[in-house]
């Protein structure tokens, strides 16, 4: 990461802080988010979790499905470095998934890990404050330290990311966080079912179909949730998705 031009580092920025508008999607924002720093990395993944109002974690993004399955995985054995990010509050980073030390923390998610291809991790908390809403990871597939001034980005988007998140309407921002959680974790369950539906119907990977599925949300200026629940109980009213072969 430490290549990365100071002009694309920007532009990260600002398309973050634009999608702070009166209608704020989470789930778009969060998926916008993972993506965007899985690209600052040649060889990084990301997942994002949540944590509702009682400070249980839940998955919310990922840039690809294999790290969502990885970080499924953690919250199933509440063993992994997201986990311990959230918990204690501060960042795990240049952590090597092979090392001894690795599985002596995490007896069940290293191995997982290593299994599914990863060689590095790196969890950074969402926080504003001494607030902890969430927590989002980096998975390598090769074993390489993230340097000073990159976990400084990393740890900034996340912060960043928090803020934009707890920004709606100070006066009522416990009930609006609630409410968008609700609504977002209701959207994500639709959105898999949605996702296994386009694939099955076009023959294609899960991470495809989910493409495809954002790809027409943002064509069409329409909520992610609202494009995946029409895609679950009405597909045939959206052509440009239900025809067997169209991209």
């Amino acid at each position: 990461m430490t290549t990365v031009s100071a002009e694309r580092l920007a532009k990260v920025f600002v398309e973050v802080a634009d999608s702070l508008v009166d209608e704020f999607d989470l789930i778009e924002f969060l998926q916008m988010l993972a993506d965007r720093v899985a690209g600052l990395a040649d060889d990084a993944t990301v997942g994002i979790l949540l944590a509702d109002p009682k400070r249980q974690l839940h998955f919310m993004a990922a840039s690809d499905e294999t790290t969502k399955f990885l970080e499924l995985f953690q919250l199933r054995e509440q063993d992994g470095p997201c986990v311990d990010a959230f918990h204690g509050g501060k960042p795990v980073i240049n952590t090597d998934l092979t090392a001894t030390a690795a599985t002596a923390r995490w007896p069940q998610f290293a191995p997982h890990a290593v299994t599914a291809g990863f060689r590095s991790v790196h969890a950074f908390p969402l926080r504003l404050r001494q607030e902890i809403i969430g927590v989002m990871g980096l998975f390598g597939n090769t074993v390489g330290d993230l340097g000073d001034s990159d976990v400084q980005i990393v740890q900034a988007l996340a912060d960043v990311a928090a803020i934009s998140v707890l920004q709606e309407r100070t006066i009522q921002r416990a009930e609006i966080l609630t409410e968008q959680l609700q609504g977002a974790l209701n959207s994500r369950i639709v959105i898999e079912q949605a996702k296994g539906a386009i694939a099955q119907t076009h023959g294609i990977s899960v991470d495809a179909a989910f493409q495809m599925i954002r790809g027409y949300a943002r064509r069409t200026n329409r909520r992610l949730g609202d494009v995946a629940q029409t895609v679950v109980t009405d597909l045939a009213s959206l052509p440009e998705l239900a025809a067997p072969g169209s991209r």
